[in-house]
C-alpha cells in the first residue's frame, strides 16, 4: 500500500515536472567590468564584480569560467584539432602554431574572491576551475571579485586584432565568462572550434581606450555626450574628454554574452527601424565599399519587419552591425561581419547573423549539443527573409522563388549521399569533418523545419514557430521541448520524426513503382519505400487539361493527419506504416486522361532521389 502510494506520488511529481518544463529554472549573472586597454601592447587589464544567483535546486561547490583567448596559443586544443582534422577550416589551419609570443592570446586570472574569501583556482587551458571555500546554496547569490591580465591575439578565428580587412580589435569571447549550469549540470566545454552557451545576465562594462578609437558594442552606450562619433543626440554638444583617453560605459540587460570592437577609422550611421528600434552600422569608410554599407540600413530595417512577423518580436531596443571578425559571427544585440562584400553578400550575412538574435541570443539553445537548432533554424529564416526581400526588389537582380527552400534541400541530399553524414546528436566539436558538421548544422537543421511544415501543414507550422519562441525565449530549450511544441500545435504525434531525423542518418526515398490499368473503373498505383525513413505522402495526380487531385497518405505513427493546405481536391487515404516496404491504391476512373502522378510536387519532403517520384505515361 505504501509502495503503491510512493510510486503514485513519484509519478505525480514527474507529471508536474513535465508540465513545468517551460518554466525551467535559469541561473542569473550580473557582470560589472572595468577594462583598461593598452593599444600599443595589444593588452588590457580587467576587473570584474560578478553577482551569481544559484536558481538551481543544487548546492554548488565549484564554478567554472571560459578563458577563450587561451585557445590562441601553439599546442592548444584548437590548434591541435585544426592541424589533425582532414578538412581544416582555412581561417585556422596551422596559423595558431605559428603565432609569435606577442601575437598569441591569453587571459591570466590574477585574483579571485567569493564573498570576500579567496578561492582556489586552476587554469586548464580555456577553462578556469574554481573550488569554492563555501558552497553556493540553492537560491543564494554569491559575489565574485576577479582581476586579470590579457593579451589580444592576432585575429585567427572570430576574435583578435588586425583582421584581414584592417579592423584593429574584434573583442569577442574576450573576458572570463561564467560557464552555464543547467538541468544537465555544468557545461565547461573547452574552446576547440565551436559553439557557445552562456548564462543570462546583465552587463555593465566600462572600457578605457585611446581617444582615437571608436568603440562599437552589442549594448546601450550610457555616456554618448562624452563620446560623440554619432552616438550623441542630434544638436547636442559633445563634452571633450580630458586627456588622451575615452571611457565608454555600456549596459546590456538580460543577454548571455558581451561583444565589442574598436577601430580608429570606423564610420557610424544609425537609423530608426520600422519596428521602432535603433540600428547602428560601423564600418571603415573610404575602402571602396561605402556604397554597399550606406544602402544596408534601409534593407535591414525592412528585413527586421519580416523577422518579427515570421519569428517573433525582437525584444531589445538596439542592434549593431559591426565590421570585424573573420566572416560573420553573432552576438547579443550585435554581429561582427567582414565588410568588403557585394551588396547581396553584405545583406545575406547581415540577415543571417541578425536572425541568430532569435535562435541563439533569445532562445539560447546549447549550441554544442544542438547546433542545428540555432544554425539550421537561422538558415531556414534567412532563406525566407531573403526571398521576401527579393520579392520587394531589395536583393539586386535576385528574383523571388516560390520554392525558395530547394537550395537547402539539394545541399542536404549532397550531405546524405556523401558518406560523411553523422547524426545531429554528435557534439559540435566531435564531428569527424568540418564538412559534415557544417551541412548537418546549417542545412539538415534548416531542412528539419521544412519537413515539419510538410508534415503538419503550413498554417499549424507557422503558428508553432511563434509559439516555440514565445514559450521558450530566455529558457534554453532542447530538441524535445521543440518537438513537443509542434505536437501540441498540430495535435499530431511527431517523436517518430525526431528519432529518425535527429538520432540517425536514415534517408527518405519513395518511388512510383508501377502504374497499371486495373479496370475500366480504376488505375492501380504501387508506391515503394526505397529508403529506411518513413513519411506521410502527398501524391498528386494531374489530369489532361491541368486539373489536379491529391491522394494524401498519413503515416500511422502520426496518429492523425495534417489539414488541407490548398484548394486542390484531396482524398485522405488509409494510414501506411513505417514497416511497409510498399503499398498500393486505386485512382478512380475519370473522364480525363492521367498525365502525371507525382509524390510531393512541392519538393518539401527531403527525398534523396526525386527522379523516381514522378510517373508519366
Amino acid at each position: 500500500m505504501l509502495l503503491r502510494f510512493a510510486l503514485s506520488l513519484s509519478f505525480l511529481f514527474c507529471v508536474l515536472a513535465a508540465q513545468a518544463q517551460p518554466d525551467r529554472w535559469q541561473q542569473k549573472a550580473k557582470y560589472t567590468m572595468d577594462i583598461d586597454m593598452d593599444v600599443k601592447a595589444h593588452q588590457y587589464k580587467g576587473a570584474m564584480k560578478l553577482e551569481y544567483t544559484n536558481n538551481s535546486p543544487d548546492v554548488l561547490n565549484k564554478v567554472f569560467f571560459h578563458l577563450y583567448f587561451n585557445a590562441f596559443q601553439p599546442g592548444s586544443m584548437m590548434d591541435t584539432r585544426s592541424r589533425n582534422i582532414e578538412d581544416a577550416d582555412g581561417r585556422v589551419a596551422d596559423r595558431i602554431s605559428k603565432l609569435k609570443p606577442d601575437e598569441q592570446g591569453y587571459i591570466n586570472v590574477k585574483t579571485l574572491n567569493i564573498n570576500g574569501q579567496k578561492c582556489r583556482f586552476e587554469t586548464n587551458e580555456t577553462i578556469l576551475e574554481v573550488t569554492l571555500p563555501q558552497p553556493i546554496a540553492p537560491g543564494a547569490t554569491a559575489r565574485f571579485d576577479m582581476t586579470w591580465d590579457a593579451q589580444v591575439p592576432l585575429q585567427v578565428r572570430r576574435s583578435g586584432r588586425d583582421n584581414r580587412e584592417g579592423i584593429e580589435y574584434s573583442m569577442t569571447q574576450w573576458y572570463p565568462k561564467l560557464c552555464e549550469y543547467d538541468y544537465q549540470g555544468w557545461h565547461a566545454n573547452p574552446y576547440v572550434a565551436r559553439e557557445f552557451y552562456g548564462v543570462w545576465g546583465d552587463f555593465d562594462v566600462t572600457i578605457h581606450i585611446d581617444k582615437k578609437y571608436v568603440v562599437a558594442a552589442g549594448a546601450y552606450l550610457q555616456n554618448p555626450q562624452e563620446i560623440g562619433y554619432g552616438y550623441e543626440t542630434p544638436g547636442s554638444t559633445v563634452q571633450q574628454p580630458a586627456g588622451d583617453r575615452l571611457h565608454y560605459h555600456f549596459l546590456a540587460p538580460n543577454v548571455h554574452d558581451f561583444a565589442w570592437a574598436a577601430d580608429p577609422d570606423y564610420k557610424q550611421t544609425s537609423i530608426k527601424a520600422e519596428d521602432g528600434t535603433t540600428m547602428r552600422f560601423f564600418w571603415q569608410s573610404g575602402k571602396g565599399y561605402d556604397e554597399q554599407w550606406e544602402k544596408l540600413p534601409a534593407i535591414m530595417s525592412r528585413a527586421r519587419t519580416h523577422m518579427n512577423q515570421k519569428c517573433g518580436k525582437y525584444p531589445y531596443n538596439e542592434y549593431a552591425f559591426i565590421q570585424g571578425g573573420d566572416g560573420g559571427m553573432e552576438y547579443p544585440m550585435a554581429t561582427l561581419i567582414t565588410g568588403n562584400r557585394s551588396l547581396n553578400s553584405l545583406v545575406g550575412v547581415a540577415v543571417h547573423e541578425q536572425l541568430h538574435s532569435w535562435y541563439q541570443m533569445i532562445l539560447g539553445t546549447n549550441e554544442a549539443l544542438y547546433a542545428w537548432m540555432d544554425e539550421g533554424f537561422t538558415s531556414w529564416a534567412e532563406t525566407y527573409v531573403e526571398n521576401e526581400l527579393a520579392r520587394e526588389g531589395l536583393m539586386g537582380t535576385r528574383k523571388a522563388e516560390e520554392q525558395y527552400w530547394l537550395g537547402n534541400m539539394k545541399a542536404y541530399v549532397a550531405l546524405a549521399t556523401s558518406g560523411k553524414e553523422e547524426p545531429l546528436t554528435v557534439h559540435a566539436d566531435h564531428f569527424k569533418t568540418n564538412y559534415g558538421y557544417s551541412l548537418a548544422a546549417y542545412v539538415k537543421g534548416c531542412v528539419f523545419l521544412t519537413q515539419m511544415e510538410y508534415i503538419i501543414g503550413k498554417k499549424d507550422f507557422d503558428r508553432a514557430m511563434l509559439t516555440y519562441y514565445d514559450t521558450w525565449k530566455f529558457k534554453h530549450p532542447n530538441s524535445n521541448d521543440l518537438i513537443r511544441i509542434f505536437e501540441k500545435e498540430s495535435g499530431l504525434e511527431l517523436d517518430w520524426f525526431k528519432e529518425d531525423w535527429v538520432n540517425t542518418t536514415n534517408t527518405i526515398d519513395y518511388s512510383i513503382k508501377t502504374v497499371e490499368k486495373e479496370s475500366r473503373k480504376s488505375t492501380k498505383v504501387t508506391v515503394a519505400k526505397e529508403g529506411v525513413f518513413a513519411m506521410p505522402l502527398d501524391i498528386v495526380v494531374t489530369y489532361e487539361g491541368g486539373d489536379k487531385e491529391v491522394f494524401y497518405f498519413p503515416l500511422e505513427s502520426m496518429r492523425g493527419e495534417k489539414p488541407l493546405e490548398n484548394n486542390m481536391e484531396r482524398t485522405v487515404m488509409p494510414d501506411h506504416r513505417w514497416v511497409d516496404m510498399e503499398f498500393s491504391f486505386e485512382i478512380p476512373e475519370k473522364l480525363k486522361k492521367i498525365e502525371k502522378i507525382e509524390i510531393d510536387p512541392t519538393q518539401r519532403m527531403a527525398d534523396i532521389d526525386y527522379d523516381n517520384n514522378v510517373w508519366v505515361p
